[in-house]
């Protein structure tokens, strides 16, 4: 992967935030887009991740983060999984690379649709954490979603 500069680079820390976050996105999605559905799947490290199982989990932190923490939605209610850990890399056997991203997609979607009804320093309560604004949640997803687009490179780099 070669690195680009983020398209937005001016405005207020909401558009910031916002658009890194997206980049981060992106960019963990343009690491895993085009794998072969075995290559997708390939453990190439003793840990359960794997290029589709980074995006898997990238879904599950969103439902976790977003859905649940800041919208306040029942997990059950949260379409799809939000068990954290390394239940959140297992893909089935029935899933695609492309259904997988769209998945993501369409959690981030949702996400944002969410997040845009919040303040930044409007506070939720973590089961665990306790009490996280959406900044923090913001910073959390950037943080989380870039160094796992630097793990998806790595592992495609390995691939080829």
């Amino acid at each position: 992967m070669v690195w680009s500069m983020p398209g937005i680079t001016t405005g207020d820390e909401r558009r910031l935030l916002e658009s890194m976050l997206d980049r981060n996105r992106a960019e963990l999605i343009g690491a895993v887009r085009g794998l072969s559905e075995v290559d997708a799947r390939r453990r190439l490290v003793p840990s359960l991740t794997t290029p589709i199982g980074l995006v898997k989990h990238a879904a599950t932190a969103e439902r976790i983060w977003f859905h649940h923490v800041l919208g306040g939605v029942p997990e059950s209610d949260c379409d799809g999984g939000t068990t954290p850990g390394d239940a959140s890399f297992l893909v089935g056997e029935d899933e695609t690379v492309e259904g997988v991203i769209a998945e993501f997609e369409r959690v981030s979607a949702r996400s944002r649709e969410i997040a845009a009804g919040a303040g930044l320093d409007e506070l939720r309560t973590h089961p665990r954490v306790g009490e996280v604004s959406l900044r923090f949640i913001y910073l959390l997803a950037i943080e989380d979603f870039a160094r796992h687009a630097g793990h998806a490179d790595i592992l495609r780099e390995q691939l080829s």
